[in-house]
């Protein structure tokens, strides 16, 4: 997997830092390139130092280029703003409150909804139209930010629910069982359609399933992080110590811990 590279770092903070020199890198390459720049958000806790990060590092803050910015957001609970598991709200407070962004370059999800399809629904509809897709066409990021839960889970693509085998929608419905609740979330097919795919691991909770995922078969079902193979992309793994401790040494492609 040529376009595929995974880094070791110290900790969370050290990713968050890389993560904002890519960010900073990619968003600069698009407005040159085509004039706008679009970005899939995650939620987490290594994302919001990123996002902290973007938005009162001096340095950081004045190399964005905010005005060419359309932010979106790769899934969503089924809650709306300002409940405390909002992603929505969290990059709200960390970064889109704080960075010089009109509220119109902010496109999130409608987790409020009582329907989750409908939500689903109406924010392919805001995608298709913001990159003027034809009917059937699926939207290409510039870059897309992914965590991964301790069982491999990305966006909201959890082992064993339908969400996984649908290559036909943009954004998709998906039930959690475990989590007895719905979710709002890109496709895996939406996330390998993006230029650039940027995942941030830390924590020893996530090690196991990240060697799995990077080391062991491809069963997807049980690790849906492993369908996210961008199809004429680049994929990052920005990894910490903790997370990447039972990684062998030949998946590393580089390591500033």
């Amino acid at each position: 997997m040529a376009n595929r590279s995974v880094e070791l770092f110290a900790n969370g903070i050290e990713i968050a830092c890389r993560a904002a020199a890519d960010v900073v890198r990619i968003a600069n390459e698009a407005a040159a390139a085509r004039g706008v720049f679009t970005i899939a958000l995650s939620g987490g806790s290594t994302p919001k130092t990123l996002y902290t990060l973007l938005a009162e590092h001096p340095s950081l803050r004045n190399s964005v280029p905010w005005d060419k910015m359309k932010v979106f957001f790769g899934d969503e609970r089924h809650v709306g703003p300002g409940h405390a598991d909002s992603n929505f709200q969290m990059a709200y407070d960390a970064m889109l409150s704080k960075a010089p962004l009109k509220p119109e370059q902010i496109y999130r999800i409608k987790g409020e909804y009582p329907d989750a399809a409908q939500a689903a629904r109406e924010y392919a509809d805001v995608i298709r139209r913001e990159f003027n897709l034809q009917a059937g066409a699926f939207p290409r990021f510039d870059l897309i930010l992914l965590g991964m839960g301790s069982e491999g889970h990305t966006l909201s693509l959890f082992p064993g629910t339908q969400a996984l085998h649908d290559t036909e929608h943009i954004v998709t419905r998906n039930w959690v069982g475990k989590l007895f609740t719905e979710r709002i979330t890109f496709t895996a097919r939406t996330a390998n359609d993006a230029r650039d795919v940027i995942f941030m691991i830390a924590g020893a909770d996530k090690a196991c399933a990240l060697k799995g995922v990077l080391e062991g078969p491809y069963e997807p079902d049980q690790l849906p992080s492993q369908m996210i193979q961008p199809i004429n992309g680049t994929l990052s793994w920005l990894v910490d110590q903790a997370a990447g401790s039972m990684l062998s040494k030949k998946v590393l492609t580089g390591s500033t811990a």
